[in-house]
């Protein structure tokens, strides 16, 4: 379902939104070519919380017991895999 939003942005905002879809093809229409960046950058959000999650975790020693834990139980299983 769609819904229809108004929005003021910049004239270059709407030229560059223009020149993708019109131009460039990068989405059959100008609205694509705005949900397309609004997914992306939801997309850079979520990845630059899932690193900076990851860079806590480097730090927690459970979560490095536990990386050690699974890293020796699979061990053997990757080792096999590599040798194919």
């Amino acid at each position: 379902m769609k819904t229809k939003r108004t929005y003021r942005l910049s004239q270059e905002a709407v030229a560059t939104v223009k020149r993708l879809a019109e131009q460039n093809g990068v989405a059959p229409t100008q609205d694509a070519v705005v949900e397309l960046a609004i997914q992306e950058l939801a997309r850079q959000v979520e990845d630059e919380h899932d690193a900076r999650r990851w860079i806590q975790a480097s730090s927690d020693p459970a979560f490095q017991q536990e990386a050690a834990d699974l890293a020796a139980l699979f061990r053997e299983d990757d080792h096999r895999a590599w040798e194919r």
